[in-house]
């Protein structure tokens, strides 16, 4: 079956990018106004992430919503204004996000560059979740949808995502000297999403390798969702009037959701991968990147569907 040919749910498998990026500029205004709020917005730089994840989202929306996806079933958003419009919120995402690295590693790392300096200020990694955003709008018009190299960009910003996730466990959990034994999970975790997805970036994989990526996703929105417990428990324990204050100056309840957003991500990426391979084994994408095929006719005929 040739790519052209596939149900239109394979075909729109971009148009499920699109709305990922969207869905996480959305929520993303509610995470920066908690995050922010902990010192009240006192830099003015600090409502720039808010306004722009706002912005974001209006534009990008109107372009999904104005694309004949939801008149004839087939995207357009990279094309015409759509194209337009994605590059200048991709880039100025890149901005923001680099920006803001900057300034949270200037609040205490850059003017003592110790590791207590860079546990304890503000979380470093958080607003390259900008950047990756902003790459995955890039991808979703340079990289043509139908080749392997569309997966495996996908791929790869989830890979880039984990290692975040990694850095940011390791560092929040270490400012209390992971004072509970389950604290190290997200990082163990997360080195296990690292090391897997890096491997399907290196190496040439089989589709039960693949395969074995679903369950390890399934693992890390379970951990996101425990972690979200964890971390929210504490909340309701406070009476009514405390609520606001226990959400914005307690431990950060919405980042171990990240685990379950990267995973739907990756998600994405490794289900594109396996269905192209597939039909590269079938003899259909004669444009496939060799480095995803084993080597010789005989593995390729072992291959599992």
């Amino acid at each position: 079956m040739a790519v052209n040919q596939q149900p239109r749910l394979s075909r729109d498998r971009p148009f499920l990018v699109e709305l990922f990026v969207v869905s996480n500029l959305a929520f993303l205004i509610l995470d920066i106004y908690v995050a922010h709020s902990v010192n009240a917005f006192h830099h003015w730089a600090e409502w720039i992430p808010f306004y722009y994840a706002i912005a974001g989202v209006v534009i990008l929306l109107g372009s999904l919503i104005w694309s004949t996806r939801f008149r004839e079933g087939t995207a357009h958003f990279d094309k015409g204004w759509g194209r337009r419009l994605g590059f200048i919120v991709a880039w100025s995402a890149i901005v923001v996000g680099i920006g803001g690295l900057v300034l949270h590693l200037e609040s205490q790392f850059f003017q003592a560059l110790t590791l207590r300096t860079l546990v304890y200020s503000a979380p470093f990694v958080a607003p390259l979740s900008f950047a990756g955003l902003g790459f995955l709008l890039l991808l979703n018009r340079m990289v043509p949808h139908g080749t392997m190299d569309w997966g495996k960009w996908v791929i790869f910003l989830a890979l880039g995502g984990f290692l975040g996730n990694f850095m940011l466990s390791l560092a929040d959990h270490a400012q209390n000297g992971f004072f509970y034994l389950t604290e190290w999970i997200p990082v163990v975790v997360s080195a296990v999403a690292v090391g897997y997805l890096l491997t399907i970036i290196v190496g040439p994989v089989r589709v039960s390798f693949l395969n074995l990526g679903f369950a390890i996703l399934a693992l890390q929105m379970l951990t996101g969702l425990l972690g979200f417990y964890f971390h929210i428990a504490p909340v309701w324990e406070g009476s009514a009037a405390d609520l606001r204050d226990s959400i914005i100056y307690g431990a950060p309840v919405f980042a171990p959701l990240l685990f379950a957003d990267l995973a739907v991500l990756a998600a994405i990426g490794l289900w594109d991968v396996r269905a192209k391979m597939l039909v590269h084994v079938m003899g259909n994408m004669p444009e496939m990147s060799s480095s995803y095929l084993p080597t010789g006719s005989a593995e390729l005929g072992s291959l599992d569907h």
